[in-house]
């Protein structure tokens, strides 16, 4: 995990090197109670959770991911809270 930090925002980042997200899932894992596997431990309402706070915020949630290699979160958070 890691951050930096600008005049009007504040970037974050968390990075695994677990299997990946493959193309075609990467936008949808942010839809409530999506799931990319069968698993029944998961609700599949985290991100969607994560997404509607940072939206809240006027901040911006994304991703980068390799197959096989793992999956970078990038999200971004302004500094005077999105009121301004």
């Amino acid at each position: 995990m890691g951050n930096s930090e600008s005049d009007t925002k504040i970037s974050f980042y968390i990075k695994d090197n677990g299997i990946g997200i493959p193309q075609q899932y990467q936008t949808k894992i942010f839809d409530i109670f999506s799931k990319l596997e069968n698993n029944d431990a998961s609700s599949g309402i985290g991100l969607s959770i994560v997404k509607k706070i940072i939206n809240y915020y006027n901040g911006k949630i994304w991703l980068e991911s390799q197959e096989n290699i793992g999956t970078t979160f990038y999200f971004t958070i302004l500094k005077n809270n999105g009121t301004a």
